[in-house]
């Protein structure tokens, strides 16, 4: 196999290094757990990206998420065109924040008033200050290898990049604050029921991923997240469904469309940017009126409903409404892919897991079945390491750690799955 040349994408990284922490501004990038030096990116369209070295990928990043149309859909880089023509930012209200906001209520019914701001991580920051002074609690409970942003409540036994660089807790971070932060284990409600009995009347809100990106993709068990409304509730704590990663990506109205729950709030991020820098909270009216200036909870954002991120978003956003069938589209992929992966693993005799959702989706090399933060870390990262050069080389783009989702876009097409499935045999059978 011939090796492709990287060497633009090495000296500019050594150049990086120079000027930003670890030569990236965001970890994961730095390729530092798969042993190599990141690409640099050039372009995108479609299911393709291509390095700065003119090598072409076939992509399962999809930007950690939000390309769900695929990179530079016409019709969301025309809306920002416009967008852009007739301004950047304003730091006033405009007519597309409203827009947004009816057509997110439709697409998720539990939100009945939303407030947008700039990041996934303001987001769930913002739900879990509102939770607190609606309840009048401190404490939250969180789950091991859920990541949730990086604010200081969250890094605590984080998954994504703070599992990738085996960092979970990080520094900084002020005891007091982390001692308002209860740690369960997803999947498993005994550890919830635990956590509540040994707080009465302490917690403010429980917050999870319903279907978990960030240790890589691991689906709730049955009833796993129902239990878990019924549990807060019961105590007088609420729900917050964190669905930054899976909000419009598993259906319209995301994973609690699919999981048949409804939430007391919710967070938002990736795809409801269209690829631009935004994020989302919303939920029970009785709860978002509390929000500033309507109530005492303030958060505010100079940028928060930028109109770029605004047009991107709102279009992306009206393509998945109305093309009922592109969820289907992502699934079928979806599965089709499952099914050849499994059947490469068969054929050479590995036990290895594919957890898979819709378009979501993470091979583990481990035997053991992956429910939880514990079997996810049972995966072999040196395998991983070996099995993502071999991919990259083959031209295709995954995610550069174990612990991480990849995404399949309406612009990959069974052709781009068949050769995924054909590089997959061939990079598993170079790991033996």
């Amino acid at each position: 196999m011939k090796q492709r040349n990287t060497s633009r994408n090495s000296r500019l990284f050594s150049v990086a290094k120079k000027y930003l922490p670890g030569g990236v501004n965001s970890p994961v990038r730095a390729f530092k757990s798969v042993g190599r030096d990141p690409l640099f990116i050039a372009k995108a369209k479609g299911e393709y990206i291509y390095d700065v070295d003119g090598n072409k990928y076939i992509d399962y990043v999809g930007s950690w998420g939000p390309m769900i149309l695929g990179h530079a859909h016409p019709e969301v880089v025309a809306a920002i065109k416009n967008a852009a023509s007739n301004g950047t930012s304003f730091g006033g209200p405009t007519e597309n924040e409203v827009e947004m906001a009816k057509l997110v209520r439709k697409m998720m019914p539990s939100v009945e008033v939303v407030r947008m701001v700039n990041s996934g991580t303001e987001a769930t920051m913002s739900a879990v200050r509102l939770a607190r002074a609606f309840t009048g609690r401190e404490k939250i409970v969180k789950f091991a290898g859920c990541y949730h942003g990086h604010f200081d409540s969250f890094l605590i036994k984080a998954g994504s990049g703070a599992t990738t660089f085996g960092t979970p807790d990080s520094p900084g971070v002020p005891k007091e604050l982390a001692a308002k932060t209860l740690v369960a284990e997803f999947n498993d409600i005994a550890s919830v029921k635990t956590l509540f009995a040994d707080n009465p009347g302490e917690i403010a809100a429980v917050i999870t991923e319903p279907v978990v990106g960030n240790m890589g993709v691991v689906l709730p068990r049955d009833n796993f997240l129902t239990s878990l409304l019924e549990i807060a509730h019961a105590d007088g704590a609420l729900l917050i469904l964190d669905e930054v990663m899976t909000g419009f990506r598993l259906a319209r109205g995301g994973a609690q469309e699919i999981y048949n729950i409804k939430p007391d709030l919710t967070t938002f991020g990736k795809i409801i940017g269209g690829g631009l820098p935004v994020g989302a909270y919303g939920g029970r009216e009785d709860i978002m009126r509390m929000v500033s200036p309507d109530g005492p909870v303030y958060q505010a954002g100079t940028l928060s409903g930028n109109p770029l991120a605004m047009a991107a978003g709102l279009t992306q956003l009206r393509i998945l409404y109305k093309q009922k069938s592109v969820y289907k589209q992502l699934d079928r992929l979806g599965a089709r892919l499952e099914k050849g992966i499994l059947k490469n693993l068969e054929d050479l005799g590995m036990q290895y897991q594919l957890n898979r959702l819709g378009s979501m989706f993470t091979l583990f090399f481990t035997e053991r079945k992956v429910v939880d933060f514990n079997s996810a870390l049972t995966s072999d990262t040196s395998k991983f390491t070996r099995y993502f050069s071999e991919m990259l080389q083959r031209g295709i783009y995954l995610p550069p750690s174990q612990f991480e989702a990849a995404f399949i876009s309406s612009s990959h097409t069974e052709k781009d799955i068949d050769k995924t499935v054909a590089a997959n045999y061939e990079s598993l059978k170079a790991t033996i």
